[in-house]
């Protein structure tokens, strides 16, 4: 090879279509490991010239951390390295096809070439990828339509609500969009680990494990400067409210932008998609999934311990709490290190809950150890089983004398209705049964018996075979809070408290009752309402008790999370209390889409959104967002006039869609009295 510089081409529409890298919008090679990628580059005289090739990576390649290569022309691919063999040649060029190994580093690469005795020349750089598409990789997956949704679908529907009340969101996790490849790799050499021994670092990067770890920490700001600040706190001075974010873009985008500065804020769901975005982008098939009456177990005992004083108030008392959902990943690979029965879907979650090994980072947790109460195994497999498994037990505080009374304990609240997103359809999948047998099953109690076992909990109190002094007296009454009218901001809330007498004797009761707004972490934040009454109850009657809560009694005090905390503590006369309590999760009122026209690649399109104002009052400050992975750059934010009462607004933009294909656009509108309103609309692009 002459001393010039060689020009490369890099055959970049082939390889990416081969390599399913074609949604990268880059001017740079992408491509997965483990499969073959072809080069064509001129300058060579003859191939048969030994030409050495040189693959590097990191900041001090070396043959033992497997982050260099030297491999020359053979006439077979390597099973094992590296390997070049030649397609063809003409008289000034040659094309090679290259292989790389399926457990090769990933990341970007600096490739050159040698012939004979002169000095390497170099041509040019590519980033390399994990490959579910191939058998030998460790993110394998072997169902195709699964490849397709969890690595290159840049569209999530994220669940939230509460477990009575499921609703979803749209997300845009825009994995192939501009800069977030490169934004992505840069995470990567900004974590802790990184920082602490960079060579090392880069030597694990074949790994899906070490790396999914990894990630788990960075997305989060604790500890690393990462690049999500999480605020739990109702309060978002300074930044966004966690509820306003509709995609990973913006976040990535700004985490750069700043200087590498955390983003403010998220909640759990922002910190799931960022890392479904992170992790779908560097090729590990990652869902979002979402588990309703979620537990949070500081202390490790697979208990939450909530406490009630007198009135029936909630108290901020101990670190244990119950979310009313929280969402967390699943990626997909292989455990080398516990066997083949954990391999599959693995939990990750990038929420700053609780340190590990000194740092908040969770998994990955192997689903199948947390459904066979595996909890000594890594990463973080008893955290996670606590999530969906743990004993809600409820107490009365009396502060005056510090004395707390059980009320009464619960096996079957916790981990409701675990949701995630269907393969190509927007729809939900109930995955509760791959976490943890049936509820109320003896199997599932011998399977949380197993793990209290392990985590050498079994002479402790277990609610479920209580010991003398805790044994629950059984309560005269029963009370539950049925809902009966809509649940949506704007309209009076209407609930009715339904108490039965359980005994053959006439009962009365002392009942009190009060009502806050909560974040979704039932973390509460304003009073709206209070009341107390007292009650005869006949044997064996049912009694019930409307109870209305005008909207301008909560409009003010209500978060964005739009949760209301109703209880009820019943006090019996010569009896035992009862507790009586129910989440609410309010609705939105609804907002609709329409294309109009047909929606064609690089053919402006019309699109409309309305809006109807539900309310007896003015609504202004209103601001339309949009935003969609091939429909539009960035994102689209439109000032809308003050709405009268009643009155509906009609916003019309242009979109230029960029690709073919289902697309789905996703619009959030925000007034004064209604925060992110949120919907998305499937947009089907065609040439």
């Amino acid at each position: 090879i002459a001393a010039t510089q060689p020009s490369t081409n890099w055959h970049l529409k082939e390889n990416a279509r081969e390599h399913h890298t074609s949604k990268f919008s880059s001017e740079e090679l992408i491509v997965r490991r483990g499969q073959a990628f072809t080069i064509t580059f001129n300058g060579a005289e003859r191939p048969e010239q030994n030409l050495i090739f040189i693959a590097e990576t990191g900041p001090k390649p070396s043959k033992t951390t497997k982050t260099l290569a030297t491999f020359d022309i053979s006439s077979t691919v390597s099973k094992e390295g590296w390997s070049a063999v030649v397609k063809s040649t003409s008289s000034n060029s040659v094309s090679i096809s290259i292989s790389s190994p399926h457990n090769a580093v990933i990341g970007r690469y600096r490739l050159s070439v040698q012939s004979g005795s002169s000095s390497p020349a170099s041509l040019g750089t590519f980033v390399l990828l994990f490959n579910p598409w191939s058998s030998g990789d460790d993110v394998f997956m072997p169902n195709k339509a699964e490849c397709e949704e969890y690595v290159l679908e840049e569209f999530g529907i994220i669940f939230a609500g509460n477990k009575n009340h499921i609703s979803g969101f749209g997300w845009n996790f825009g994995q192939f969009q501009g800069d977030i490849l490169n934004i992505c790799l840069s995470i990567l050499d900004r974590s802790l680990y990184y920082r602490q021994d960079p060579v090392t670092d880069v030597s694990h990067r074949h790994d899906p494990k070490y790396l999914g770890r990894v990630l788990s920490a960075m997305v989060n700001a604790n500890d690393d400067q990462g690049v999500v600040l999480g605020n739990w706190s109702g309060k978002y001075e300074g930044g966004k409210n966690p509820s306003s974010w509709t995609g990973s873009g913006e976040i990535l985008q700004s985490w750069k932008k700043s200087g590498f500065k955390p983003v403010k804020y998220g909640q759990c769901w922002v910190f799931a998609a960022v890392l479904t975005t992170v992790l779908r982008c560097l090729g590990i098939p990652t869902r979002t999934i979402t588990n309703f009456s979620s537990a949070h177990d500081a202390d490790g005992n697979l208990r939450v311990d909530e406490y009630y004083d007198a009135d029936g108030n909630h108290l901020e008392k101990g670190a244990d709490s119950v979310w009313n959902f929280h969402v967390w990943n699943e990626s997909w690979f292989t455990r080398s290190d516990l066997g083949p029965s954990y391999s599959g879907w693995q939990i990750l979650d990038a929420t700053p809950q609780e340190q590990s090994g000194g740092i908040y980072q969770c998994g990955p947790a192997s689903r199948n150890a947390i459904k066979e109460g595996e909890v000594d195994l890594d990463y973080d497999v008893t955290f996670v089983f606590a999530e969906v498994n743990a004993d809600s037990m409820y107490w009365n505080f009396d502060s005056a004398t510090g004395k707390k009374t059980l009320i009464f304990s619960k096996a079957t609240e916790i981990g409701a209705s675990i949701s995630t997103k269907a393969v190509g359809r927007d729809d939900r999948v109930d995955v509760t049964s791959d976490y943890k047998y049936e509820e109320g099953s003896a199997k599932e109690r011998d399977i949380f018996k197993k793990a209290r076992k392990k985590l050498g909990l079994e002479d402790k109190f277990d609610p479920t075979a209580p010991k003398v002094e805790e044994i629950e007296r059984k309560p005269d009454i029963s009370g539950k809070f049925k809902v009966a009218g809509a649940l949506e901001v704007g309209k009076d809330l209407d609930l009715l408290l339904v108490l039965e007498n359980l005994q053959s004797d006439a009962k009365t009761v002392n009942v009190n009752m009060t009502a806050w707004s909560t974040l979704y972490t039932r973390r509460r934040i304003n009073q709206i309402w209070k009341d107390s009454m007292s009650v005869t109850l006949a044997p064996k009657e049912e009694k019930q008790f409307p109870i209305k809560i005008k909207y301008p009694e909560y409009q003010q005090q209500l978060t964005t999370d739009k949760s209301i905390q109703v209880t009820a503590l019943c006090h019996v006369e010569d009896g035992i209390q009862v507790l009586v309590k129910r989440n609410i999760t309010l609705d939105n009122p609804g907002i609709d889409i329409q294309v109009l026209g047909e929606a064609k690649v690089n053919k402006e399109v019309v699109v409309e959104v309305t809006f109807t104002n539900p309310i007896d009052a003015e609504v202004k400050d209103c601001v339309l967002q949009v935003e969609g992975s091939d429909l539009l750059q960035g994102i689209l934010e439109l000032r809308i006039p003050p709405l009268k009462a009643s009155e509906t607004s009609s916003t019309k933009f242009k979109l230029t869609p960029s690709e073919t294909g289902p697309k789905h656009l996703l619009v959030n509108f925000s007034c004064d009295k209604f925060a992110d309103i949120k919907t998305f609309k499937m947009v089907n692009v065609i040439n």
